[in-house]
């Protein structure tokens, strides 16, 4: 009867096994290719360059802290525009309008910006976390680009403490299971009495 028993917490820790793997190999999307509008830069705009910015949050839930999700977004004209992920306070301060058009240039929205920004060199990695982000974008000086084309990459893994317990978790429960079905100390005792 135990050894039938030990068959449950030898299926959940298959079941754990089997989701830490999955999680060390990861999940890739396919790529995604997509044009986005850049807002025009001459070199006679005396107050720097507009900010376009996306209309909407980009809302993060707290649960995906469990997550490791990386965003690689590359773009092919580095020279003549940049990207950027700002937090969605950004918002507040310079709203967008219908167009997505802000009246801020990227100097007024530095302390919001999480990672990209004119000093990227045609790419950035946002590592997605809890809370609310958008992205914005603009030319650079003298730049006519109205529009560019955006890869975007994707991975995701479970976080790396999450791992680390779904692998503690996994070892005790295949061990709990085999310590149920085969006793060490039963074992043991055949084997010295042999």
């Amino acid at each position: 009867m135990v050894r039938i028993m030990s068959l449950l917490p030898g299926i959940v820790g298959l079941a754990c096994a089997i989701v830490l793997i999955a999680s060390l190999v990861g999940y890739y999307p396919d790529e995604s290719r997509m044009e986005i509008p850049i807002v025009p830069c001459s070199d006679d705009d005396a107050v720097g360059c507009q900010v376009g910015m996306t209309g909407e949050d980009l809302s993060v839930p707290p649960a995906f802290m469990l997550l490791d999700i990386d965003l690689e977004v590359e773009w092919e004209e580095p020279g003549r525009s940049w990207l950027a992920v700002v937090d969605a306070a950004a918002a507040d301060e310079c709203p967008p309008d219908s167009n997505g058009l802000t009246a801020c240039t990227e100097e007024d929205l530095a302390e919001y910006i999480v990672t990209g920004g004119s000093d990227a060199d045609g790419s950035l990695i946002f590592e997605v976390g809890p809370g609310g982000y958008r992205f914005i974008t603009a030319g650079k000086d003298g730049s006519t680009l109205d529009t560019q084309l955006v890869v975007l990459s994707t991975s995701v893994h479970l976080n790396n403490y999450f791992e680390i317990a779904l692998a503690i978790v996994t070892v005790l429960l295949l061990a709990g299971a085999g310590e149920m079905a085969f006793p060490v100390r039963v074992l043991w005792k055949r084997f010295r009495d042999a």
